[in-house]
């Protein structure tokens, strides 16, 4: 058995608490050469225990709780010492336990001992991370959700069905009959069928996640002094970009985000588009070029008191989709002619703002997202489903092929997915998913 490992698992700081954490064999041992229990109280399992903690004879009044094996986080003995917070205090906790033989753990080495004795798999090791790092209510709701099982249990039920799809192969090929071969073909691509298509909508619904971990990148688009510094400010509902007369203001991409329906935004105000002699204008123009070639959404921006411009066409050729097309300043009469995928805005007066961000959200997630259904968190995990799905491809590409090469074939698809819950996983890979956590988790 590993040897009983030790890490402080709350930010160092001053708080109400901090709290160290043992994990191995002999970490209630451990825990109790130092604290002792208050009026001679059993420590029983699960329950918080009063005591103090012995420093050198100074004593702390705090509280041990013990999580006994295999039903604890890390499957192992698990004890956690709730001190009162300071960084001096914590760590003197800390360094007892060392000098007592348990060692510092590594980084995620708890939720990696988690994951080797059968806690958890490794996705839901990822949607810790995840929820740990989230910085909006979906992506954090999309956490929960895969830290709770939902993809380990979707990816199970599959592998599930192609081990029994296996098994039928095998038995065919230890009793050969010839019009039994046929039976057993249908019956394998009929369910290899319904693999196939869950796996689709498995990667359909990754890929929607994706905007919701990542955030939707909006660049907002247009030529000088049509309104896109004044259409950021209105969007994020503060003055973030510097707003003027003056031709050229914005000479850097300014950077804002804002949550819709729980998603993240994120906005980038580009230098307006045009040939300039000026160096720095120009710098900032190469930026929004940028920023435009790898944007999610355009918001092209154009000003609807004016007819439109050479220089609105050649920015507008330069758009690619899904763009939404800001006609502003309607406040004033209109001049502009009727324009592609176009809503009418009033930056100044923050008009028709809302109904903007509703077609964002609308163009870019598309649909109310459910958080419930399973789905990949990260590209590792949407990788191996996409290479899972080209493998069921290549069965289907296969399909007169004898039961062999079939067996094979389908064989493969499992160990794909396999890589996703860590049964199949380089251990490589593994040690670099780890390395992702603080101490102490």
């Amino acid at each position: 058995m590993e040897k009983t490992i030790t890490a402080i698992s709350t930010p160092l700081g001053k708080g109400a608490i901090s709290i160290v954490r043992l994990s191995g064999k002999d970490a209630l041992k451990t825990a109790l050469k130092f604290f002792t229990p208050l009026n001679k109280q059993k420590i029983e399992k699960r329950k918080m225990t009063l005591g103090n903690f012995d420093l050198d004879g100074a004593k702390e009044k705090c509280l041990l709780v013990y999580f006994q094996r295999p039903n604890s986080y890390t499957g192992e003995d698990l004890v956690e010492i709730h001190v009162h917070g300071g960084t001096t205090l914590t760590k003197l906790v800390q360094d007892a336990f060392c000098k007592a033989g348990a060692r510092l753990a590594e980084p995620g080495e708890f939720t990696r001992r988690a994951f080797e004795n059968g806690k958890i798999s490794l996705d839901e090791a990822e949607a810790i991370i995840e929820e740990i790092n989230s910085e909006s209510e979906a992506e954090l709701k999309t956490a929960l959700t895969a830290a709770a099982g939902a993809l380990n249990l979707k990816i199970k039920e599959q592998q599930d069905q192609i081990t029994s799809l296996l098994a039928e192969i095998e038995v065919s090929m230890d009793y050969p009959e010839e019009d039994e071969f046929e039976v057993v073909r249908d019956k394998v691509f009929a369910e290899l069928e319904v693999i196939k298509t869950e796996l689709k909508r498995l990667i359909e619904i990754s890929e929607q996640r994706r905007f919701v971990k990542n955030g939707v990148n909006v660049a907002i688009v247009g030529r000088t002094n049509v309104g896109k510094s004044s259409l950021l400010n209105a969007l994020i509902g503060e003055d973030k970009a510097i707003v003027t007369a003056i031709e050229g203001t914005t000479r850097d991409v300014v950077e804002a985000s804002i949550d819709i329906n729980g998603v993240r935004f994120n906005f980038y105000d580009t230098a307006g588009i045009r040939e300039s002699e000026d160096k720095v204008e120009k710098l900032g123009i190469e930026k929004s070029r940028k920023v435009l070639s790898n944007a999610d959404l355009t918001l092209f921006v154009l000003d609807g008191t004016q007819t439109m411009t050479d220089g609105d066409k050649d920015i507008q050729a330069l758009v690619k989709k899904p763009f939404i097309t800001v006609v502003n300043k309607t406040d004033n009469p209109r001049k502009l002619e009727k324009q592609p995928n176009e809503i009418e805005v009033s930056a100044k007066n923050q008009n028709n703002i809302d109904e903007l961000k509703r077609q964002m959200f609308n163009l870019t997630i598309g649909e109310e997202i459910d958080f419930n259904a399973a789905s990949a968190t990260n590209e590792r995990q949407l990788e191996a489903l996409k290479e899972a799905y080209q493998c069921i491809q290549n069965v289907f590409k296969n399909k007169h092929e004898s039961l062999e090469i079939l067996s094979l074939l389908i064989k493969k698809v499992w160990l794909v997915l396999g890589k996703i819950t860590g049964e199949t996983e380089n251990e490589d890979i593994i040690s670099v998913i780890f390395s992702k956590f603080c101490v102490g988790k």
